[in-house]
């Protein structure tokens, strides 16, 4: 156990020096995440062209709807190790490992045959022509093939880094992205097999970094790892895994329904470029959002820890320190999409032709208005999260919906008949602005309630 941090460190280290060891991992290993997208984006724009970019786009809500499954289990997991780790009950841990596994196997399964058999009609539904649904239809068929190595690569991950190994995760991740850049270029440039080729990087690349996992905690110096033991599925840790990862599933199922309205007004009042315009922007959004969720990983295990001890101080003061750190990362990309927002969508496309100036001209001006109110979505995402670490699923699911589904929604279906195209960039804006002042009311109570609580323990 010689790469681990031992779990009783969460309650007595430096908070300052507990976010850096875990944080700093997190966020290269989510920055990693969010560059197989941008890669993808890259290398199909380049090597396929820029109706390409536009397939590629359809297939982000079915995409989103994939990683809700993963992240529901991982993140449900991750979190109740955390807190049980906190409690002195390793094996419960241990089991929480174990049924991990076996949900990824069973809802990986179930969700690939479920999308493979419906393929075509989802595509059309979230807004793909007969110039796009070819390249999507491509992508996403390898895509879902490799769904269960993708739910089990990212839910051991999650587990990995809970239980005391943040900097072997953050390895495992890069792993995983060195394999796609290597593969990507040789598939698509070299092998021809356009943007197939992008696909069975992805899959492959994840499929080499899960085998690290599996190693690691089939190893028995390992803090949890394996045994025959923890492979049966307990309702309590079941019940505790949903309830809890239900608000991150909840967070990528409203990506899924925000990214088809945006698609079907845009095709509307746009056309495909503008489909693929979308693409690039959100891909660029999330680098940012994944870098912030870096930063609430590595506040997952402190904060869990520290709320199972009741040691309340140290929650609130971490949390302070991710909401600084967070608000920092995504004023940076505010900055971005508006000094550069040209430059930006010109990394994502190749070729001089009509549709490739068109598509840059279309995600440009998309981008100053998407990230106008950029800035604030650090703490109204840190807030969310937050209270899924401390249990609270109730509220961590109201702060998921509220921007995604309750506030985005409703303006993406008044704005784009009025505004057009402008329609769909400012809804983002106005609904990031209503849903941080919910969360920062939300937050307020919070925190007063967990001053008041007469059982913690003050200690910093």
């Amino acid at each position: 156990m010689k790469s681990a941090v031992t779990p009783l460190s969460l309650g007595t280290d430096r908070i300052s020096s507990l976010l850096v060891r875990y944080a700093i991992p997190s966020i290269v290993a989510m920055t990693s995440s969010s560059l197989y997208n941008i890669i993808d984006s890259i290398f199909i724009g380049h090597g396929v062209g820029a109706l390409a970019i536009s397939g590629l786009a359809l297939t982000m809500p079915l995409m989103n709807l994939a990683s809700a499954f993963g992240a529901m289990v991982g993140i449900g997991a991750s979190a109740i190790i955390s807190i049980r780790l906190g409690q002195g009950n390793k094996l419960s841990a241990e089991q929480t490992l174990g049924n991990v596994v076996l949900l990824n196997l069973l809802i990986g399964t179930l969700f690939t045959v479920a999308s493979l058999m419906f393929l075509d009609p989802i595509l059309y539904f979230f807004g793909a022509s007969d110039q796009t649904i070819g390249y999507a239809r491509d992508f996403m068929r390898v895509i879902l093939s490799g769904t269960i190595i993708t739910h089990m690569y990212l839910g051991l991950n999650e587990v990995l880094r809970a239980s005391g190994y943040p900097r072997k995760a953050m390895l495992i991740m890069l792993t995983a992205v060195a394999v796609n850049c290597t593969l990507n270029p040789l598939f698509i440039f070299v092998f021809g097999w356009g943007i197939r080729g992008s696909a069975f990087a992805t899959v492959i690349a994840q499929a080499v970094a899960l085998s690290v996992s599996l190693t690691h905690f089939s190893s028995r110096e390992s803090f949890l790892h394996f045994q025959r033991s923890i492979f049966r599925l307990r309702r309590r840790i079941v019940g505790g895994i949903l309830s809890i990862g239900l608000a991150p599933f909840l967070l990528h199922m409203c990506a899924s329904v925000v990214v088809i309205f945006v698609n079907k007004a845009l095709k509307v009042h746009g056309g495909d470029l503008y489909i693929g315009a979308y693409g690039i922007i959100n891909r660029v959004a999330l680098l940012f959002v994944m870098i912030v969720a870096g930063l609430n990983q590595g506040m997952q295990p402190i904060v869990g820890y520290n709320y199972g001890a009741r040691k309340y101080d140290r929650v609130i003061r971490t949390l302070q320190m991710t909401i600084f750190c967070a608000v920092a990362v995504t004023t940076t990309g505010f900055l971005l999409g508006h000094f550069a927002p040209r430059p930006v969508a010109m990394l994502f496309v190749g070729g001089d032709g009509a549709d490739a100036a068109g598509l840059i001209d279309a995600a440009a001006y998309g981008l100053r208005i998407v990230l106008l109110l950029f800035p604030i979505v650090g703490f109204q995402i840190v807030t969310s999260n937050f209270f899924q670490y401390i249990g609270k699923p109730k509220k961590a699911i109201l702060l998921s919906l509220t921007r995604q589904l309750l506030f985005l929604v409703p303006l993406l279906i008044l704005l784009p008949p009025h505004l057009g195209v402008k329609g769909v960039w400012i809804a983002m804006p106005i609904a990031d602005s209503i849903a941080t002042l919910l969360a920062a009311v939300l937050l307020f109570f919070q925190i007063r309630k967990l001053r008041r609580d007469p059982l913690h323990e003050r200690t910093i």
